[in-house]
């Protein structure tokens, strides 16, 4: 089977002041869309059997300018859903919680519209989202790329590894970036990661 290339969609206005960005819905910044176009080169240095992309629109114009054709939209890559912690900062959070650390407190619920997540509910939503690459995986030729968010991505990756989603925590994921996930002996592994170029 190919690899799985993660792509971290490029800089928000959010993303660049460490505001929770989840189902807000922003767009990319311009340096977000440099970040993107930077990519290009190592996508298209290999093989795309399939893509998929996160509904919300920073992953679907960095998927864009990435050079995927009609990637396969899937709300199992939308980004942690951070309930009432929503646009706000780690800091301001950790005033109200002192320690407070997203893998492992999860967030405040917050209203109807979203939630929120604990890490578990997003360590599923990212095995079924594995589960549906590997399917892609074993039935078309060349790699699979998941464009999506930073938090979820982390998550996958700890998944994809055998651990749990708490250990998302161990990969910082810069905005468009690019992390490939392959195999070794049979095994799960990190081929490489956080790989901006240019930078």
């Amino acid at each position: 089977m190919g690899d799985l290339f993660l792509v971290r969609h490029g800089e928000t206005a959010w993303s660049r002041n460490g505001r929770h960005t989840g189902s807000t819905d922003v767009p990319l910044t311009e340096h977000g869309r440099d970040e993107a176009r930077r990519l290009v080169p190592l996508i298209r240095s290999h093989r795309i059997g399939a893509s998929f992309v996160s509904p919300l629109q920073r992953a679907r114009e960095t998927a864009e300018l990435i050079g995927l054709h009609e990637p396969e939209v899937d709300a199992d890559l939308r980004e942690w859903d951070y309930g009432d912690y929503e646009g706000i900062t780690t800091p301001e959070i950790q005033r109200e919680r002192p320690g407070w650390f997203l893998f492992t407190d999860g967030v405040a619920p917050g209203p109807p519209e979203h939630p929120g997540e604990s890490p578990e509910q997003v360590g599923e939503r990212a095995d079924r989202m594995l589960a549906k690459a590997d399917a892609a995986l074993a039935n078309t030729e060349g790699c699979v790329v998941l464009v999506a968010h930073g938090h979820f991505l982390r998550v996958l990756t700890a998944r994809r590894l055998g651990l749990p989603p708490s250990a998302g925590a161990l990969f910082q994921l810069s905005t468009g970036t690019l992390g490939r996930l392959g195999t070794e002996h049979g095994r799960h592994v990190i081929a490489a990661w956080n790989i901006r170029p240019g930078a």
